[in-house]
């Protein structure tokens, strides 16, 4: 009963017109009065941004910051694999060979979230990782990896929650959200960097346009809160064993080794 009330009233919210007015709104000169309020609201760590609070001129230009040089140095030896946000360590585990994984209880389908069977082939018994976003967090989206840029594709409309309510009640929100896909040969083996819409968040804008990615280079945003998946190819990542669920991360952070 609470998932179906759960979905029905996400339903409601989460039409175009509504995610429409949000997103006017956060960028609109009426939103920077309620900045100071958010920041507090939020723990925004001002320390770190590029510029002071009282410079941006909109809720949208808060979300999107740039932080300070160097405040998100970069690990990089060759056989670490970075985190690609700020944010929280939700799940990393094994893609089975049915090209499936599991979260809160629920299957997720790699062919959904990727859609198709032969992309999804790519990644049968390999590895994935979950990292979710907060309204809190710098919303920049770096390359984990260096490599080849071998597509980049959206597929999917609306958008659900991706926070703990939403991956306990939600409907395939991981594999059916609006999502903006990227996938790179990194040395040989794959990555599919996946950028996962949440409710309202049907705008994650692409900013890397080149053939080549370089670990740490800055990729895209989004414009609220939200969840990158990071699908790595068989026999290519050992997610560091002293990660935990709901654990902080950051960009530039150790996520994993190359085998």
């Amino acid at each position: 009963m609470r998932r179906t009330l759960y979905r029905f009233l996400i339903e409601l919210t989460n039409g175009r017109f509504t995610s429409y007015l949000l997103r006017k709104f956060a960028q609109s000169r009426l939103s920077r009065a309620i900045i100071p309020s958010y920041a507090r609201v939020f723990k925004i760590q001002q320390g770190e941004m590029e510029k002071e609070l009282h410079e941006y001129r909109t809720l949208h230009e808060l979300f999107t910051r740039r932080l300070k040089e160097g405040r998100r140095p970069i690990e990089q030896s060759a056989d670490i694999i970075i985190s690609p946000v700020d944010g929280v360590f939700a799940d990393a585990g094994p893609i089975t060979e049915d090209k499936v994984f599991h979260v809160k209880g629920k299957n997720y389908s790699v062919a959904d979230m990727l859609g198709s069977q032969e992309k999804a082939g790519t990644y049968k018994g390999g590895t994935y990782v979950i990292l979710y976003l907060s309204p809190s967090h710098y919303h920049r989206i770096h390359s984990p990896v260096s490599g080849r840029v071998l597509r980049r594709y959206t597929l999917g409309r609306k958008s659900y929650p991706v926070n703990e309510l939403g991956l306990k009640y939600g409907k395939d929100t991981l594999s059916k959200n609006y999502r903006s896909i990227t996938e790179v040969d990194s040395a040989g083996k794959h990555t599919a960097i996946v950028k996962v819409g949440a409710m309202f968040v049907n705008s994650i804008e692409l900013l890397h346009r080149n053939d080549e990615l370089q670990k740490g280079e800055e990729m895209a945003y989004f414009t609220f809160g939200s969840t990158v998946v990071l699908l790595f190819e068989r026999g290519m990542a050992e997610v560091d064993a002293g990660l935990k669920p709901g654990q902080g991360v950051v960009v530039g952070q150790r996520l994993a080794k190359r085998l």
